[in-house]
Order: C-alpha cells, then structure tokens, then sequence
C-alpha cells in the first residue's frame, strides 16, 4: 500500500473496509503513539460545495458524545480533495460480519446488544442528533459483547441536515419510512433503523429485500414485515414485540424514546416482561419512486402524508373498539317480546340516564378518591403498580374510563403508581468477573464492563472498582459498569550490559524496575562497567521486579609496591591502596624502624590478598 498520512501525524498502516460514503484504515498516531481508526470521505461527496461546511458542524457536535457505547472522535480535517475523520479503534467485529458468521443470535444477546445501542442512541438524541445510518455495519461487538455505535460523523445535528433536494442519505435495508420519503427526521427514525438491525439479529435476514435498492426502500414505506418468528420461531415472544414496536410504519406508533426502548430490552434479557406490545404494522397504498442506490444519497420515495401524533406514547397500546353489536340485538329480541318499555332498553344501552365519569388519571389518590365519590360514584378496586415515568400515589388507570358514563353509586377502579422501582446495588469489588454479572443481574440490575485496568492488589479476572457504589439505591433496570483487573503491569526489561553501574541503575528505575548490585573481579571488563544482568534482556517482567546486576571490580591481579626501606605506616597505606591486606612482623635490627623486608616481593599479586612486613623493632 502506497504510504498515506493525513493530518501530518496519522500514518495509514493496514486498509479496514469500504462503504458507500467512505473508506475506512487503521492508522498510527504518530503524536500520540496511540492506534486510531481513520475514515476518509469518497470524493465525490466532498466536491459538494456546501459539504465542507455540514461536515464541520456535524463532526464538531459528533465528537461531544460521550459514551462507553459509542466511538469517540478525536479528530477531523481536509487532505487534498477529502475530508477524514480519526475515531477511536475499536477491537472487534461489526454485528452485520457477526451475523454473517453465526446466523441468526439468541435473543437475550440481541436484546442486550440493543439495549446498548439504546444508551448510545438516548445520548445522542439528548444532543439533537440523530444518527441516520443505524445498521449492523455501524455496530462495533467487543468479545465480551460490550457495544459501541459508530458513524455519528454523518449524522443530523441540531437543525441542519445531510439531505439534499429531492434526495436523502441511508441505506435501503434499513431506512425509516419518513427517511425514504424524504420528510424531516427524528429520534424515531433511529428506532425504526435500530429495530430493522435487530430484526436482522434474530432473524439472520433482513425484513425487506429486493433486486434494486429503489424495490427495498419502497417496501419500507408500503409493506408490513413478516414476524420474525415467522423465520425463526426460537424468537422470544417478548423480543419479537419490541421489534414490530420500533418497526412501526408511523413514527408517533414507535418508542417515544431510545430510553423507553431500553428498558424493554434490557427486560428481555433479564427474563422479565416487556411492558410494550407490538402494534399493527399497516401499510399505505403503494406509490411510485424513483431509482436510489445503496448507503448513499438516495432519492425520496412518495407516500401518503401521514398526520404526525402529538401526544405522548403510551406504554402499553390499548386496540381500537370494535362496534358493538350484542347491545342492539338485545334491543331487538326485547322490543319484539314487548315485555319491556324503549326506556328501560335505553338505559340497558347506558343512554343519557347515566352520569359521567370524572377523569381522576394523574391525581393523587386522595384527590382522586374525593372527585369520584363528589360525582357519585364509589371507589372500587385500588391497585398499585410501579411506574418509572408516573410519580408515586398518583393516578396510572381507571376503569371505567372518563369517556363512559354509569349510573351513580357505581365503583370505579384505580390503578396507582408506585413511583420507580429502586433497588440496592449490590457490592461486586474483588469478586471475580463471571460472579459479578451474576450478582447484578440478580439484582434487577444491567452489567456494563467498562475497559479492564492493571492492578498492584487486585487479582487479574477480578473487580477493581464500580459505578454506583455499593449500597446506593437505583432504579430497577439502572446499569452497573465495573473494571476488572488485568493483574499488576508489566515491563520490558531493558539491556544495561556494558553501561556503567549509574547509567545501568537509572534506565532500570525509569521503566519501574528495582535494582540489586553485586560485584566481581574481570579481567576483561573495566572497573564500574556491568557484566551481566538477570532477568535478560527484553523478558517481560511485572512491575516493581527487582532486576541483579554484576559490576566489574577489575582485573583480579593488582602490582605489589616495593615498600623496603619505608616506614610501617607508609608502607601499610601504600600496600592498602593497592587492594592488598597487610601482615606486620618485628625483627631486632638497626634499620631505624623500617621495613627490612616484605612477602611477596614487588610484582604480581591476586587483589585482597595479604603482603607480609617484616619491620625493624630496635627503633632509632
């Protein structure tokens, strides 16, 4: 490959993959010293003129996402006639290759895949910005099925957009209706291009598909997908629900949000019961559309103008009324059998003799129970549920509902909030992984690993330290991110032979190392050079490890000074100086106290070993 660089400082090591917008490499930040992942737009978006511009804005409002679920950008900019973005790399496999490699996956790990998806996406829509381009090719699955969403760099941020006259950016097997049309985006149109990622995920097929990307984009606006347990009847019923839910032709039919979403996934792959149901998915008329291609810029597909819901979306859907029809047969067999008056029919029909209901839904109980018994009804039935979105003691349901009218003294039966349901977190510091997700998930709670850490006290495998703290009371459902050890760090072990014994010490202590010296006589090696070292070279070693080295005293042998004729002091020094030990003997001479003779004479001798005086006793 021919040597790339962008920005000066990321060198272009190994190609990643193509896509419709862009080419992706795996790059060194030579800066930094770190591995970044490096996306470089196709040329024939970039000669757009206003490009440039929307590039900026989104990149900028991108890269503010923080998120252990989506991939952070550290950096963009022009290189010749381009644009690039430099994103953290990730290790791993996108969920399309993953799908491809193992089918369709089981649905606690599509619900716990989503359910991350989810947390990257409700960050993001608290931003404004909306992805556009959610797809498996977008989703990053660690080895341990940690999540992290990418391509946030071609999103829709605040109020501008990426769409063109008459054209739209996305790929066709997982578009939005609205997003095929043409028509303003919102959070929803995510949710709708998340539940077609997941359908794909526990399917192993996508809900629409056909020769020419023009075909598929149209059967999103006009066709109704085929249950996926249809295509795989392993699907958990609740699972299948969530994703017909998100796959609703009508944004306003879909989650209100990612977060409500969440939480029913994240109750899929607990066990639990999801609260939503799956709607009716109905399908419009079917309309012309022009030719569109792949995951670029698209052309709009016409539909039918559909009004857009304004009120909040419910929970758990109530279906349309049927007309009813007993009530009017009965009417009839009455009235032939003449044995009852058209009044007394009417009432039966609960006619204009019956009161109305108060509408007591989001009262506190107690205002509730008083405006129910001031119309003149009684108060029924009270049952308490928790509800994450209702504030405790107030009103969920009642029933009958305020529409209805019913004759006065009637019970009326209320369903009140509980408020969120919080549990206690649980402690999992110092327990080994595998234990803590169980110790969590028991707890009604989610694990979320967060990137392991090297530890001087904690065992490898095991928990260092969690987010919240143990003791503290969450929601039901909250996640519990946590690091686990990856043991005490490591070192290379530098080479210090042949340096001296000071700059041997400093190299060693700069990379973490302790040091032991010792000491031995070389013939071939100078006094204060090191020898040898233990560990070698380039062994990895833990942190903190105590590395021996051997230091050169010099040769063994050392020259005998010819001290005759000196006095015992001088003649000690000087023998001493010389590395040799010194043994005195006294002899009556009359030398003046001098040295008369010494053992060995001058020449030769091993170091440190012992010259013999022989000195003059008579004195002077």
């Amino acid at each position: 490959m021919e040597e790339m660089i962008f920005g000066r400082r990321y060198r272009v090591t190994e190609k990643l993959g193509s896509g419709g917008m862009a080419e992706v490499f795996k790059a060194v930040d030579e800066v930094l010293g770190r591995t970044v992942a490096v996306k470089v737009m196709h040329s024939r978006y970039a000669a757009d003129p206003t490009f440039a511009a929307r590039f900026r804005k989104e990149a900028q409002a991108a890269a503010n996402l923080q998120s252990p679920n989506i991939v952070n950008m550290y950096d963009w900019g022009q290189e010749s006639s381009t644009f690039y973005i430099v994103m953290e790399y990730v290790r791993g496999t996108d969920l399309k290759s993953l799908i491809a490699e193992s089918g369709a996956l089981p649905s606690k790990r599509v619900a716990n895949i989503g359910a991350q998806m989810c947390s990257a996406l409700s960050v993001a829509h608290r931003y404004d910005i909306i992805h556009r381009d959610i797809k498996p090719h977008n989703i990053m699955v660690a080895p341990d099925d940690s999540v992290k969403v990418m391509d946030f760099g071609i999103a829709r941020a605040g109020n501008s957009t990426m769409t063109q006259t008459g054209s739209v950016l996305g790929t066709a097997h997982y578009v939005s209706p609205e997003q095929a049309q043409g028509r303003p985006l919102t959070a929803a149109s995510d949710l709708y291009s998340l539940g077609v990622t997941l359908y794909e995920a526990a399917t192993g097929r996508v809900p629409f598909d056909a020769e020419t990307p023009v075909a598929i984009a149209l059967k999103q606006v006009n066709d109704t997908p085929r249950r996926p347990r249809e295509l795989n009847p392993g699907i958990d019923p609740r699972l299948e629900a969530v994703i017909l839910r998100a796959m609703a032709k009508r944004p306003a039919e879909r989650y209100e949000t990612a977060e409500d979403m969440r939480r029913d996934l994240l109750a899929v792959a607990s066990g639990e019961r999801a609260a939503s149901a799956s709607p009716v998915v109905a399908a419009p008329p079917v309309v012309p559309m022009p030719p569109a291609d792949g995951t670029a810029v698209m052309p709009r597909v016409a539909g039918e103008s559909r009004p857009q819901a304004t009120h909040s979306q419910v929970v758990r859907p109530v279906p349309k009324r049927r007309p009813t029809v007993w009530p009017w047969i009965v009417l009839a067999v009455v009235l032939i059998a003449g044995g009852l008056t058209g009044a007394w029919a009417l009432d039966l029909l609960g006619g204009s003799s019956g009161s109305p209901i108060p509408d007591v839904v989001g009262m506190d109980l107690e205002a509730a129970e008083d405006a129910i018994r001031a119309a003149g009804f009684e108060v029924g039935k009270v049952t308490k549920e928790y509800d994450d979105k209702i504030a405790a003691d107030k009103v969920i349901e009642q029933s009958p509902s305020a529409d209805a009218s019913a004759k006065e003294g009637s019970y009326i039966d209320l369903v009140v909030s509980k408020g969120v349901k919080t549990v206690e977190v649980p402690s999992v510091i110092e327990l080994k992984e595998d234990k803590a997700r169980k110790l969590i998930t028991e707890a009604g709670l989610v694990p979320e690993p967060l990137p392991g850490e090297n530890s001087a006290t904690v065992e490898a495998g095991f928990v260092i330290r969690q987010v919240p703290e143990p003791g503290e009371e969450v929601s039901e459902g909250s996640p519990v991110q946590y690091v686990v050890s990856l043991g005490k760090s490591t070192v290379v072990v530098p080479d210090v032979r042949n340096k001296s014994r000071s700059a041997a010490t400093e190299a060693l202590r700069s990379v973490g190392l302790k040091v032991s010296v010792t000491e031995q006589f070389d013939e071939a090696v100078k006094t204060g050079i090191v020898i040898s070292q233990s560990p070698l070279p380039d062994v990895e070693v833990v942190e903190g490890s105590t590395v021996t080295i051997v230091v050169s005293k010099g040769s063994a042998m050392a020259d005998v000074p010819d001290v005759i004729g000196q006095t015992e002091a001088a003649a000690t020094a000087a023998l001493k100086n010389a590395g040799f030990k010194v043994s005195v003997n006294y002899e009556p001479h009359a030398e003046n106290g001098q040295v008369i003779s010494q053992s060995p004479k001058s020449g030769k001798a091993e170091r440190g070993s012992t010259v013999t005086i022989v000195v003059d006793s008579s004195g002077p």
